[in-house]
């Protein structure tokens, strides 16, 4: 199993949005072996019940998906010039090293703004190679989100389409 994470505890947000789109590709290319992790999903007491070596029974299962992923591709929008508080948190909660270690992991950005949450991926390279994740070298960046996407949760621009398809494809022979 594979996951996506929606890098984001947002009420339907735009990263869901492309988390299902990359979803709905990798099921067409006969890549079945992958589901979306929200981060809606997790614990809301996350900060309190599942740092510093606690665990809870509701992180438990959250934690199983993660340690038996092999690949992720993690949509990440762009917070305050970053990447959201919650993922970095989400990310502390996870089993260090077992998580994480050796895995494979492609990165989407995507912002409001016109650089596609750049920088928020250059700093979470930086967590990714601290955990000794591989990072597909293949990096999406999607500006102006609000206007690639249309109401089905499809990108519009021929070639966003073209890039996301190559990391696609790259991601399936990581």
């Amino acid at each position: 199993m594979n996951l996506i994470i929606s890098g984001t505890n947002r009420e339907k947000s735009n990263s869901l949005k492309i988390a299902n789109y990359y979803l709905q590709q990798l099921r067409a290319k006969d890549e079945g072996d992958w589901e979306i992790l929200s981060l809606i999903d997790i614990p809301h007491q996350l900060a309190f019940t599942d740092l510093y070596g606690k665990r809870s029974e509701t992180f438990e299962p959250i934690q199983a998906k993660i340690s038996g992923a092999q690949k992720f591709v993690f949509v990440i929008p762009e917070y305050n010039g970053s990447f959201p508080g919650i993922l970095k948190t989400f990310i502390d909660a996870c089993s260090f090293p077992a998580s994480f270690y050796h895995k494979k992991a492609a990165l989407v950005g995507l912002s409001s703004g016109k650089y596609g949450n750049i920088r928020g991926i250059d700093h979470f390279t930086g967590v990714c190679n601290y955990m000794r994740m591989h990072v597909l070298p293949l990096k999406i960046h999607i500006p102006q989100v609000q206007n690639e996407l249309d109401e089905k949760g499809n990108f519009t621009d021929a070639l966003t389409v073209k890039f996301i398809n190559e990391q696609i494809s790259e991601i399936i022979h990581f």
